[in-house]
């Protein structure tokens, strides 16, 4: 089944994070069996070249590529598209104004503004219709929930026609209320609450980035009805693997469970 049917009838898909512009990144992530991989060109160094070549990766690892782009803007988004990307995440998706520019960013008229320019999502001009197709059908138009204006304006969001699903930016959230990165607080709670509850109302996808490696804490957000996932990163299942190894071997935990 296709992401965007998933997404369409609100059944669970678990994507992850590439920060490191590396294919083999990609291919060694590729073999935890993700459904997708986004590729994060807001918070890193990843450029528009490297960004094809990854995504060209994960397409033929048998993933979808999504790109999380630096900013609701028509040239980024325009571009990460013609390179072939199957969707985007939107950061800073703050009102239904925000979705639909989204929207007109990424679709052809009559629906959208989108420009049109033959590249490698058309195959170099030489399959146009059956991509225009691909945008009509497929192509995932993700709306990033950060900030606390979003929260309020949450259900004129997700109703927004064309807005495949949502992703909780869990950092960005908290911080927009005065506490980065204090998740625990009952009042960023509360507003995780509040975006839950509107797309369980409204039977939409309720996304999340479970930033930490810990499978227990992505288990946690599928008890809680989360269907789509983000796991973790790439620097992060890297990182977090080598600290606790060496963590466990400078503590003589080994020695202990022998």
């Amino acid at each position: 089944m296709q992401l965007k049917e998933k997404l369409k009838n609100n059944l669970l898909t678990i994507g992850s994070w590439i920060t490191i512009p590396h294919p083999s990144i990609v291919e060694i992530m590729a073999t935890a069996n993700f459904e997708w991989l986004c590729i994060d060109m807001e918070h890193t160094a990843i450029d528009l070249t490297q960004a094809q070549i990854l995504i060209s990766t994960i397409q033929a690892n048998r993933m979808k590529a999504l790109v999380r782009v630096s900013k609701n803007e028509e040239v980024i988004i325009k571009r990460v598209l013609d390179i072939g990307a199957d969707g985007v995440i939107v950061p800073m998706i703050n009102s239904a104004d925000d979705a639909k520019k989204a929207i007109d960013f990424t679709k052809y008229p009559p629906i959208g503004k989108r420009g049109v320019g033959l590249y490698r999502a058309s195959k170099y001009g030489t399959a146009f219709d059956e991509y225009k197709e691909f945008v009509e059908k497929e192509l995932v138009i993700i709306a990033q929930i950060e900030h606390i204006e979003a929260v309020e304006n949450i259900e004129d969001i997700i109703t927004t026609d064309g807005i495949d699903g949502t992703i909780i930016g869990p950092y960005d959230l908290s911080a927009s209320m005065g506490y980065a990165g204090e998740f625990e607080r009952d009042d960023v709670k509360e507003a995780i609450k509040k975006v839950e509850l509107a797309c369980k109302k409204h039977n939409k996808p309720y996304g999340f980035h479970v930033i930490s490696s810990e499978p227990k804490e992505l288990q946690k957000k599928i008890d809680e009805g989360c269907t789509f996932l983000a796991y973790s990163l790439d620097f992060f299942f890297l990182g977090d693997s080598a600290r606790d190894g060496m963590k466990k071997i400078r503590n003589g935990e080994l020695k202990m469970e022998n």
